[in-house]
Formats: structure tokens, sequence, C-alpha cells
């Protein structure tokens, strides 16, 4: 359920501009729930804005630990889990290809955005707690990778992106005693409209469709193809110049195999670097 949360999370601006040598340290908690299950992420995290051949990039590391209740029914019989520990670590590269100059604080203060488009890659590292005498974990202990591509359009205070990504799993070989979990890609697509103030706090609304993900054990198919509408919201707050909070909520709205669940999070975000 981590990687899930994870995966299926909307993340607006991931191609947009910053000064190079920008650093962002964030720390922050989240809340995924359902009537069945609750799981609460500390999450901190660290980003690199850097050239990449002429174009602006991020770097990003994401360092969650988790606490997960709640029971599910198999074969007709209720099982209630609980667990809590670090969850696997999270690895994302975004580096834009076209409209985003790598430009010094000096530098951007007079840049205007038009069309950015960038690609991206994240990857998770099965660091997590793992237990293969429990169903449900906090680490998945199998990799994943996502690739991405994506744009942004600026009129006027507005931006508009559009992203599409797929998220490709590697095998669980060692899922209750021994057996081989593995799992189909799962394809999602996202959409964001950002409203940016004069103070430079920004709102954006976001949606959000996936599809695929259909789980094997030992090569028999176990569930059936997820596909999943979220929408949500993000607000980002500057208290000064080094400092902000962010607020997100999103929630699943349509859900063919019944995985949807509630997201909260709150988060505080300190900058430095690059002539702040």
């Amino acid at each position: 359920m981590p990687t899930l949360s994870y995966a299926q999370e909307i993340e607006a601006r991931t191609y947009s501009n910053a000064p190079i040598g920008i650093n962002f340290i964030s720390a922050g908690i989240v809340q995924a729930k359902t009537s069945n299950y609750r799981l609460t992420s500390e999450v901190m995290s660290m980003t690199h804005i850097f050239d990449a051949g002429g174009q602006s990039g991020k770097l990003t590391l994401v360092l969650p630990y988790a606490q997960f209740s709640g029971s599910k029914k198999i074969s007709g019989q209720t099982v209630i889990s609980s667990t809590e520990g670090l969850s696997d670590p999270v690895i994302k590269a975004a580096v834009n290809l076209y409209g985003a100059p790598a430009l010094t604080l000096d530098e951007f203060k007079s840049y205007q955005q038009d069309l950015i488009v960038g690609v991206s890659l994240a990857a998770s590292i099965p660091w997590g707690k793992y237990d293969d005498n429990q169903l449900i974990n906090v680490g998945a202990n199998r990799w994943f990778i996502q690739p991405g591509l994506g744009v942004s359009k600026a009129l006027g205070p507005w931006r508009f992106e559009l992203a599409g990504e797929g998220i490709f799993y590697s095998n669980n070989t060692d899922f209750m005693g021994g057996n081989s979990l593995s799992q189909s890609p799962v394809y999602v697509a996202q959409t964001h409209g950002i409203y940016y103030f004069q103070n430079t706090a920004w709102m954006s609304l976001d949606a959000t469709y996936s599809k695929g993900g259909q789980t094997y054990l030992n090569g028999n198919a176990i569930s059936g193809s997820q596909e999943n509408w979220r929408f949500g919201s993000t607000l980002s707050y500057p208290v000064n110049k080094h400092n902000s909070i962010r607020l997100s909520a999103s929630t699943g709205t349509y859900s063919r195999t019944n995985n949807n669940y509630d997201l909260y999070g709150i988060s505080w975000q300190y900058r430095f670097g690059g002539g702040l």
C-alpha cells in the first residue's frame, strides 16, 4: 500500500522551472485512509535543481517512515494487520528538454514561462521493513521504475500541465513464505491547473487516471486490472523567502477494483542555496 499510494499520488509542477543551485528540504505527514485501513507516513525529502545541458533539472530523494493498520478478508476470514517501519525510499529525476533554460537566481527574475517539455524517471529502493510472514508490509521487497513525459503551458497567472507515466515492477520472490508475486505495469495520466498568486503562493486543481496493475501469484492471476480516477488540490503558501507550507488532499472517485482511498498531507519546505 505505501507503494500504491506513492504511485497514485497527484504531483503538480514536476516540469516547472527553478533557478539552478537551489535546494529544497521538506518534512511532512501524509495519511491514506479507507474504511478498512489507515496508512500514515512521515516523509522527508530533498530536491536539488541543476543544469542539465542548458535546461533545468531536479533530483529528489524521498525517505518515508510508515505506520499501517487495517483488515482484509481472505477466503471468508478477516485478517487484521498492523505494522510500522521504514518504507522504501524513492529517488526521482526530472529533466526539462525545452522551454526551461538553466538560469541563476538573478537571471531567473526576468524569466517568463511559455511551453515546457520534460521527462522524468523515478525508482523505488527496496530497503523498507519487510516480513515474508506478513501479508501486508510497509516495504514492498521489490523495485519499481516510473518513466514519464510531461508538458507545461503558461497562460497569464495559470500553468496547465499534462503528463503520462508508466510504472514497471520487479517480482517479489519472497512473498508469504517463498511465493512469487508479480504485477503488470500501471499506466498513469495526470493533469493540473495551477494558479500563481502575486505573493508567489500557488494553488492547483489536479486529476489523475490510472489503468493496469493486475497481480499474479506464482504466475496465476489473483486480481483484475485496476482502473482509477482521482481528483485533488494542493495549496503552497510562502512564510518568507526560505520557508513555505503546503497542504494537499485527493480522493478516489472511481475504481474498478474497489481500492479507492482518501489522501491528506501537510508539509513544511525550506529553500536554500543558489544565491538565496
